[in-house]
């Protein structure tokens, strides 16, 4: 019962935990109660692992098909439209530091072409944004294809043995 979707909204719902996972990072740390906060990184964390993993479980797929070319191309995907997620909240809230909260003086669209520290060059933000991506697209594709390998049953083997052929 709970394989039982279209990519299309596997997609939707694992990217739809990334952007939860990302809005808990814009709330800087003095909002979080201080016993509350290491659960907070521990949920986030949590929610920058489960997007791949999610979709790949949801997708509904024949008995047979284990990595077909649309599991291949499930977890590049995912990084794409996950980067372009985290594109879009720096350039409209600003830049998160890695506990929380913004660390920078303001949306990065304002911050173009101003001078001095609060500056940001379109090369800095670029490459900041390569970095998530190249981060996303690693772990994206590994979670995804180890998560398909998983439920597929990539373990089992049949032993070469004679007539009682065991299959482990």
């Amino acid at each position: 019962m709970f394989r039982k979707t279209t990519m299309r909204r596997a997609v939707i719902e694992g990217l739809g935990i990334y952007l939860v996972g990302q809005s808990l990072t814009l709330a800087p740390i003095s909002f979080w109660p201080a016993a509350i906060f290491p659960v907070i990184l521990i949920l986030r964390l949590a929610l920058f692992i489960l997007p791949p993993v999610w979709t790949a479980m949801r997708v509904k797929s024949t008995r047979r098909e284990k990595m077909s070319r649309r599991f291949w191309a499930l977890g590049p995907l995912m990084a794409v439209i996950a980067t372009l997620i985290s594109a879009l909240i720096e350039l409209f809230a600003g830049e998160t530091g890695p506990l929380g909260g913004l660390k920078s003086a303001g949306p990065d669209i304002m911050r173009f072409g101003m001078s001095g520290p609060a500056g940001l060059t379109v090369g800095a933000f670029a490459l900041g944004i390569l970095s998530t991506f190249g981060l996303l697209l690693v772990y994206y594709t590994i979670a995804v294809i180890l998560t398909r390998l998983a439920n597929g049953g990539f373990l089992r083997f049949t032993m070469p043995a004679g007539n009682g052929r065991v299959t482990l």
